[in-house]
């Protein structure tokens, strides 16, 4: 099924603290096409991906910065929590230990186009205004939609997975750099390819400028390294600090884990974005011993699992979800002028552009067109324009 174009009743802010924001576009992701095949059961208007201007407000206090929200053009995050339980609250502080627990953990929450919450393929939606992030005024429209895919590569530093030897020349007491396989050049893979890259591009630039000068100390450890099955989408991150390989490039069949000698087991973290359960086998052969495993992916469809390779390697296996819009805002911000600087004030960070990821826009009268287009293989992103600005 493709979903269905209908009317439905405009929604309103009935609640204390939340907006009613007009859409302007809505982007289709990966997620939707599994939600339409069955996954979480839900039913509803699709959709998490937007840029909207706030047109009204349920003001649930005397706050005059809650009312200036009106007529700003914003993004936000997709979790809705309950704000009373323990994790709303950080009763036990776990959002220092645990990276924004509250964010996206409340046990009664709903989740924008996902669990019981209309989502943005509409002309509008509700959202608390405390979700809400506001957009960057030199930030297109077709941009912002992808803050929140690219918040949720994003995630995985806010995890802090990755571990950055930001002092080389202690050799003998820090372990080096961790070295990174990205496996699937789909949408989150190329997103996750951009942030990861960038990210390893800062910090260990940023690190080699504090060592000593001699050659040795300012080779740059391994970047990251993208596994795709399409050169054409590899080419897209060519320049994004990753190096990218054709996934036939670490295949074996021969190989009892399925992965080629000189990949097996050869990486510190890796990430499965392939949006395939056969991914998480070859993304265990990839990981070393101990190494960290890290799922992006959400699929309607199963197969049988095999946790041999999981245990006896003891893997840690790491779910990565929902990240930081406000993070993505300010990597969709980046220019090519030399005011933009690294994470300390020195490193370069290239600008992302992400409006070559688009390939085609529809006008919410053909949304069930556009979720066709995504389907198809060849597709990168959709868009859907929900209103004219």
């Amino acid at each position: 099924t493709y979903g269905k174009v209908m009317k439905v009743p405009k929604p309103l802010p009935l609640k204390p603290g939340f907006a009613l924001i007009r859409v302007l576009r809505a982007g289709v992701c990966n997620t939707d096409l599994e939600i339409l095949k069955g996954y979480m059961g839900f039913h509803g208007v699709l959709g998490h991906e937007f840029v909207g201007i706030v047109q009204d407000v349920n003001i649930d206090s005397d706050d005059d910065a809650q009312d200036s929200m009106i007529g700003q053009r914003v993004c936000g995050d997709i979790n809705v929590g309950c704000s009373e339980c323990t994790v709303c609250c950080n009763a036990h502080n776990l959002d220092a230990a645990c990276s924004k627990m509250s964010r996206n953990h409340c046990p009664n929450r709903t989740v924008l186009g996902i669990l019981n919450h209309h989502g943005t393929m509409a002309e509008y939606l509700t959202l608390p205004i405390r979700n809400l992030h506001l957009v960057p005024k030199h930030v297109s429209d077709e941009d912002a939609v992808f803050a929140e895919p690219l918040a949720a590569a994003c995630r995985l530093v806010e995890q802090k997975l990755i571990h950055y030897n930001q002092n080389e020349d202690d050799q003998q007491q820090q372990r080096p750099t961790d070295r990174v396989a990205i496996l699937g050049d789909g949408k989150l893979g190329l997103m996750i390819a951009e942030v990861l890259g960038r990210e390893h591009m800062a910090r260990c630039s940023s690190a080699r400028t504090t060592t000593a000068s001699d050659t040795s100390s300012n080779i740059l450890p391994p970047p990251p390294i993208l596994f795709g099955k399409h050169r054409h989408k590899l080419d897209l991150v060519k320049d994004s600090g990753v190096d990218c390989k054709l996934v036939s490039e670490c295949q074996d069949a021969n190989a009892m884990n399925g992965v080629g000698s000189q990949h097996a087991n050869q990486y510190d973290v890796v990430v499965d974005a392939t949006g395939s359960p056969a991914g998480l086998q070859l993304a265990s052969g990839l990981c070393r011993p101990m190494g960290t495993l890290c799922l992006k992916s959400t699929c309607a469809a199963g197969e049988q699992f095999n946790a041999a390779p999981f245990v006896i390697d003891e893997l840690r296996v790491v779910g990565s979800r929902c990240g930081p819009i406000d993070e993505a805002l300010k990597l969709l911000a980046l220019t090519d002028t030399p005011d933009d600087d690294g994470h300390d004030g020195t490193t370069k960070i290239k600008p992302l552009h992400v409006s070559k990821y688009i390939t085609k826009t529809f006008p919410l009268s053909q949304a069930d067109e556009a979720i066709k287009c995504a389907e198809e293989k060849s597709t990168m992103k959709v868009q859907i324009i929900c209103n004219e600005e």
